[in-house]
This record gives structure tokens, C-alpha cells and sequence, in this order.
């Protein structure tokens, strides 16, 4: 699966709002080491970097062309390219910090209780994560994916998935001195034409169109695009109404 950071970037103001109320819940930390799991093209992580000038930061992500996009920008940053999955941390920082990342993976009793255990003594492990699976961008897009014409293709595809916040409650207070947990419903205003599958082509469509070819690709999309209309009309004024739910905790060690 490839990233364009560029068309990720589009949205760049909506996406990075739950960082950013992720990132105030953190107002009383002082981490002296920081790593940005899940990076992709760095922004959030220099974020990270602005607040605490006097921590190490280290960026982590899978996707080369995300990392060359965070890399451009001249920072004290450290930037790693390796899976999430994989990932051992090499010392044991105060704060990971995992914005729209971690939805990827599965697995999550077992990887969750793992990244905390690499923290520091009270260390803080502070996770965003998309919960609108069950939305119609995400359902049309699953619907037409089992479809006969591309369920051979596309019938392995994942877009990933979370838990329930109760799941995730009960997972992480085994694990955790303190936690706190939360869901929030962004009413998201996105201007330009067909903008919700603009929106899902700079992230959850990617492994969709990774099984198609370019051609297969652009008819398959197009068929998703004219699907969404009817679900995000676009309003007089140029811009679509797209609500998107995520999930957020702040676990300390």
C-alpha cells in the first residue's frame, strides 16, 4: 500500500483537529523523550516537537514517500522508517503519541498492552483513532467491494478497524495506573467537488486500489464517487457535510 502524502494533505486542516485535542489533553506533560508512531508526513510530529523543544523526538512510519514529505522540512526530528507492528522502541520514551495510525493493525489486546509496556515509568501512551466504520463513506465502500465484478480483487481488502470504546476500556485499565476515554463526532465542512471521496482516496481507499490497476482503478472509484453524491449531496454553497467519528485515550503507565 502506497500513500500520496499530497492527496492526504488536502484535508490537511480537518485531519489534524483531533491531533491537536489529542495533543491539549497532554498539557500537563513534560516527556523528555517522545515518539510519533505512525508519523506519516511529519506535521503532527512537528507539533510534538514545537510544544516540548527539549525533548528527542522520534517519527516513525512505515511509508518511504511519507517520510521523504516529513523529512523535507529541515527539524531536529529523527525520522525512522519501520512497521508499527514490528516496532520496539530503543530506549523507553515518556510519551508515544499514535495519531490515525493504529486503526491499521489488528490485534489490538495484544499490541495495545505491548507499546505500553515500552514506556518509561509513567510514561503516557496517547492514541486517535478513526471509529466511522460503520458510516455510509465506509459502508457504501465495503458494499461495493463484495460486489461480483470486484470481490475477486477486492474481497481480501482491509480498511481497518477498533474496538468498542467499552473493549478498549476494559483492555487498557488491566494495563494502566490511569486512563481516560473518549469518542468525539466531527461535523466536518469539506469544500470542493465529490470532497468525501476525495477524503477517502488519501487514506481508505488505499488498499482497495492497491489490488486494481490504474484503469480498473479509476472505474472503480468513479462507481464508489457517484455512490457517495446520494449519500454527501454537496450544498449550495460548494461544500459537504461529512461527520466522522473517532476514538481517543490517554493511558499512563
Amino acid at each position: 500500500m502506497t500513500w500520496d502524502p499530497e492527496q492526504y494533505l488536502k484535508f490537511v486542516d480537518a485531519r489534524s483537529r483531533p491531533a491537536l485535542d489529542l495533543l491539549a489533553r497532554l498539557a500537563g506533560e513534560s516527556p523528555r523523550s517522545i515518539v510519533d508512531l505512525g508519523c506519516g508526513a511529519g506535521n503532527i510530529t512537528r507539533l510534538l516537537a514545537e510544544r516540548w523543544p527539549a525533548a528527542q523526538v522520534v517519527g516513525i512510519d512505515g511509508d518511504p514517500a511519507m517520510l521523504a514529505k516529513a523529512a523535507a522540512t529541515a527539524s531536529g526530528i529523527v525520522w525512522q522508517q519501520a512497521e508499527i507492528a514490528d516496532w520496539h522502541a530503543a530506549g523507553a520514551p515518556d510519551l508515544i503519541f499514535s495519531n490515525a495510525a493504529l486503526h491499521w493493525l489488528g490485534d489490538h489486546p495484544r499490541l495495545l498492552p505491548r507499546l505500553l509496556d515500552q514506556l518509561a515509568p509513567g510514561g503516557v501512551l496517547a492514541v486517535q483513532m478513526p471509529a466511522n466504520f460503520a458510516a455510509a463513506s465506509h459502508r457504501i465502500l465495503r458494499e461495493l467491494a463484495a460486489e461480483s465484478s470486484w470481490r475477486d480483487a477486492l474481497g481480501a481488502a482491509r480498511m481497518g478497524g477498533v474496538l468498542s470504546p467499552g473493549a478498549y476500556h476494559q483492555l487498557l485499565r488491566a494495563h494502566c495506573r490511569q486512563l481516560e476515554l473518549w469518542e468525539t463526532t466531527y461535523w466536518q465542512l469539506l469544500a470542493g467537488d465529490d470532497a468525501v471521496c476525495e477524503w477517502m482516496r488519501g487514506t481508505t481507499l488505499l488498499p482497495y486500489l492497491a489490488r486494481l490497476d490504474a484503469v480498473a482503478g479509476e472505474r472503480f472509484v468513479d462507481d464508489y464517487r457517484q455512490r457517495l453524491r446520494a449519500a454527501y449531496p454537496q450544498q449550495a454553497d460548494g461544500s459537504t457535510l461529512f461527520p466522522f467519528t473517532r476514538i481517543f485515550f490517554v493511558a499512563r503507565r
